[in-house]
């Protein structure tokens, strides 16, 4: 394996681990409903909570590391596969494929826990006696997709990387083709008697 490409996976792993690392921080630290207190005046009371910065931060290191994925590898829909059967393009298709899901769903989790999470002051009642939080779980299922979903790009990364072999080798195509010296059919002895010789006698 190359240099440049160990420095790109262990580039994009540390993001994919940073991103991890601030969801489930954006987790420990959101709004809760002991948090939250309510007035007389029927107004909820938010606090402040870092968890607004630290999921925006986390959706940004992730897209970024998605960025980097695939301006390197390229996208594999464009590549010219001369043996599209071969182990390393179907290992990459499917972490390819799996790993834009799992950003996708990661991305959104993580921005809307941060925007739904963006509440403090006091802000009124939701249909006159509820106070909105972001439920438990967002920020955390969005840490392990974007986890995922980074280590499926450097898996398809490094089978993009890997050497492709242009063609199969097979045995059987050679068997038609056989390289000889030209054979000379065996000459048999012939025998002459020896009255042949003798046949014209001179005076």
């Amino acid at each position: 394996m190359e240099k440049n490409v160990v420095m790109i996976c262990a580039f994009v792993g540390f993001l994919g681990l940073l991103s991890s690392g601030l969801g489930f921080a954006a987790e420990a630290t959101r709004i809760k409903v002991s948090d939250v207190q309510t007035t007389s005046l029927g107004q909820c009371s938010y606090p402040k909570s870092p968890a607004l910065a630290l999921g925006i931060i986390a959706a940004v290191a992730l897209m970024i590391a998605q960025a980097i994925i695939n301006t390197v590898a390229g996208c594999i829909c464009c590549k010219k596969y001369p043996n599209p059967s071969d182990t390393n393009w179907t290992i990459g298709l499917i972490s390819f494929i799996t790993s834009w899901i799992t950003f996708i769903i990661a991305f959104v989790l993580l921005l809307s826990g941060a925007a739904l999470n963006d509440q403090w002051g006091q802000e009124r009642m939701y249909f006159g006696e509820y106070c909105y939080v972001v439920k438990a779980g967002v920020f955390t299922g969005g840490a392990i997709l974007s986890l995922t979903s980074v280590s499926l790009g450097i898996v398809y990364y490094v089978s993009a990387s890997l050497p492709k072999n242009t063609q199969p080798w097979n045995p059987q195509q050679n068997q038609g083709i056989t390289m000889d010296q030209p054979q000379v059919p065996p000459m048999n002895p012939v025998f002459v008697h020896e009255d042949t010789y003798n046949r014209q006698q001179f005076p």
